[in-house]
């Protein structure tokens, strides 16, 4: 179980900390208008913050410290982005995601290390897919078998400035495009990838472990596995690079 913190309870807010709680996760959600909360349901076991989402003591009384996600969903974007900001480089949240309704800074927000989602009706299910990883496994999109899905891959820091063809070869992937700047680009070999880019790739589901592990590695951690399996003459995929013990054994 996970400790969410959420700024915001308006529609997606409320939605987004009864899915989480439902999960079984841990929530805290702030609003600085108290009749705000009246949107959660009776049975909403969570901690109800009232105060501003970006205040430092408002955000340690929601459990920040704590925090594996943090999602801000007010209805102002600077808001949004500021407290986002404090979130991680003050709190050090690994996962954060921003609302935003100006879809014109999405770029200038991407560019400051800030994901985002537009405000749109699926708002919900956007935020969930930046905050929470295993909301993606079950993808966009599965084919008729049931062996391959189309999904968000995670965010790869040390792959920044490799080229798509690079990438897909060292983690057995296929890009089939990606979100920039909040828009989606269909990519060549050799566009590179770049801080903000969103990945989304036609992946084998029995490597999907796999793939995140050879991503939280670097290029270079990658391309000594796939020497050392040429060398090995080239097992099966099981054994790839990031393949984890128990698809070896399998």
């Amino acid at each position: 179980m996970a400790h969410f913190v959420i700024m915001g309870c308006g529609r997606v807010g409320a939605t987004l900390a009864h899915t989480l709680m439902q999960d079984g996760h841990s929530v805290a959600i702030i609003d600085r208008d108290a009749s705000a909360f009246r949107r959660l349901s009776t049975d909403f076991d969570g901690l109800t913050v009232t105060g501003v989402g970006f205040d430092r003591d408002t955000l340690l009384q929601a459990g920040i410290e704590d925090a594996y996600a943090f999602a801000a969903v007010s209805s102002g974007d600077n808001s949004n982005i500021l407290a986002t900001r404090i979130a991680r480089e003050v709190f050090h949240v690994e996962h954060v995601v921003a609302r935003i309704y100006d879809p014109g800074r999405a770029e200038v927000y991407q560019r400051l290390g800030v994901p985002t989602v537009a405000s749109v009706r699926w708002s919900a299910d956007q935020v969930l897919r930046r905050i929470l990883p295993e909301h993606t496994l079950s993808g966009d999109f599965r084919e008729a078998s049931g062996r391959l899905v189309l999904r968000e891959l995670p965010n790869a820091e040390s792959w920044y400035g490799s080229t798509i063809a690079g990438l897909e070869e060292a983690a057995g992937v296929r890009i089939a495009y990606v979100t920039r700047f909040g828009e989606g680009i269909l990519p060549t070999p050799e566009t590179r990838y770049q801080r903000g880019d969103v990945l989304h790739a036609m992946v084998a589901v029995k490597r999907i472990e796999a793939v995140d592990r050879i991503l939280a590695h670097t290029p270079e951690w990658a391309a000594r596995q796939l020497a050392e399996q040429e060398d090995l003459g080239r097992p099966d995929e099981s054994t790839a690079p990031g393949a984890t013990e128990k698809e070896k054994r399998s």
